[in-house]
């Protein structure tokens, strides 16, 4: 019993050995298959890391944009800040050159002085843009870039500067005065002083200096009172009592402004009249409007023309100190 099945097992195993070589052999075809796409996958990929990295040193080679090291040395700094020191000096030297002529005519005053901004925002742009082109020199992608981000910046940063820096641009260019003229601006009047990038400065009548930011002055009516002239008009009040001649009294307050060291003959003289109650009393209130030879002179020739009107009219006896009391 034992050896038949013994035989029956080795019989089997004849039997099966072709099928069983047929499935190795198909194994072994299978593996080199898997062998043979597992080669060219990765011939295939290394062929696409070169192309990669072909491609990426490509780029590296027609990148736009250069490294700062590549245009900022220690000695473009120094030539940019020796350009900076000597655009300052230059433009200092020309303005009080510019301010020591015009204060030796009074007919060319306000207009060699109307120069004096000009030449400054004029001055610092040709050293900026000198600066960056010829010391420097970046190319253009990077000048553009760079002038985004910090556009960006400065933007976000200091909103309220450049307001006023375009509206001291907008003054400069548009006129609506120039340095040496009478303006009022809200609560402040006197004469122009400098126009600059941030504020306009004025002297004021009690020689106080009040400097007024740029975009205030954009966002508020401006009174101009000689737009760019020598000469502007003068108005003296002079409170007279109801029952006196006008007729008379306006010869009389002509005469005196024409006579006044300050006046500027060449435009009108006019004497209004006009009721008011000052004090719980009832006058007639003079306004006498003439011309100022100089700015400059404006408050003295009010105060002038003032006191030669009412002590011409106590001359003629057409007023006295028991009217005003």
């Amino acid at each position: 019993m034992k050896q038949a099945i013994v035989i029956f097992f080795i019989v089997s195993l004849q039997l099966l050995a072709p099928t069983v070589s047929a499935i190795g052999q198909d194994h072994k075809d299978s593996l080199k298959f898997t062998a043979t796409v597992s080669k060219d996958s990765i011939a295939a990929s290394l062929s696409i890391s070169d192309s990669t990295r072909s491609n990426a040193t490509v780029l590296e080679k027609t990148k736009p944009l250069e490294s700062i090291n590549e245009f900022i040395s220690s000695g473009n700094i120094f030539w940019a800040v020796v350009i900076l020191l000597m655009t300052y000096f230059s433009i200092k030297i020309l303005s009080h050159l510019i301010r020591f002529l015009a204060e030796k005519s009074t007919k060319y005053r306000i207009t060699l002085k109307g120069l004096i901004p000009l030449i400054r925002i004029l001055s610092w742009v040709i050293a900026l843009t000198f600066i960056v082109v010829g010391v420097f020199a970046p190319s253009l992608t990077t000048i553009i870039a760079f002038s985004a981000s910090i556009g960006v910046a400065v933007g976000f940063a200091a909103q309220d500067i450049i307001k006023n820096i375009f509206g001291g641009i907008m003054i400069i260019f548009d006129q609506p005065f120039k340095v040496g003229d009478k303006i009022e601006i809200g609560s402040h009047y006197g004469e122009v002083t400098e126009i600059g990038l941030r504020s306009t400065r004025i002297v004021t009548a009690d020689d106080s200096l009040v400097s007024v930011p740029n975009s205030e002055i954009m966002s508020q009516p401006v009174s101009n009172s000689n737009t760019g002239e020598a000469n502007c008009q003068v108005v003296a009040e002079i409170y007279l009592p109801l029952d006196i001649d006008t007729e008379k009294v306006r010869k009389i307050a002509i005469e005196s402004a024409q006579v006044s060291r300050y006046v500027f003959l060449n435009k009108p003289i006019v004497a209004l009249f006009a009721q008011e109650i000052k004090e719980k009393n009832s006058y007639l209130k003079m306004r006498l409007k003439a011309y100022v030879l100089d700015i400059r002179y404006e408050f003295a020739f009010k105060s002038d023309m003032t006191e030669l009107v009412i002590k011409a009219l106590m001359d003629e006896g057409i007023i006295s100190r028991e009217d005003y009391q």
